[in-house]
């Protein structure tokens, strides 16, 4: 059975997020810590080199591949933000619009910076998609 490559790691979050080389990437990325920080209610922890997560469910697919993965994240990218709902967007239309300047992928949320945004539909979009899948899934606030 396949297990997922991205585990967490022993890095710091505030280490990498400091280490961020872009000033305005480094300050969202800062900000972000403490937005999902309060939101989740979860410590950030490392899930590989470059994603900050915030709690973790357990999934199992039909084909049987398990494993673990975060609840929420973000990744401070040298191109944009990426901000990590799992449950994805799908539902979030009427927030999305209001949001302000994004593009989407299926569970990615691309930002060039905060100031581009309504950090209070960012939040309450975070919000949501944790309690989905704290709803759907067995769940760890660590």
């Amino acid at each position: 059975m396949a297990e997922n490559k991205t585990q967490i790691t022993d890095v710091a979050p505030a280490a990498f997020v400091a280490s961020v080389e872009h000033p305005t990437r480094r300050a969202d990325a800062e900000a972000l810590l403490e937005v999902m920080s309060r939101v989740t209610g979860c410590a950030p922890k490392m899930w590989g080199p470059s994603i900050v997560g915030f709690g973790r469910y357990h999934y199992q697919y039909d084909s049987g591949r398990e494993g673990d993965f975060m609840l929420t994240g973000f990744s401070p990218r040298k191109s944009n933000l990426v901000i990590y709902t799992m449950p994805g967007y799908e539902d979030s239309e009427e927030q999305l619009a209001a949001l302000g300047k994004h593009k989407l992928g299926k569970s990615c949320l691309y930002i060039n910076k905060l100031a581009d945004v309504d950090l209070a539909v960012l939040e309450d979009i975070i919000a949501e998609g944790v309690s989905t899948m704290r709803a759907s899934y067995e769940t760890w606030d660590e």
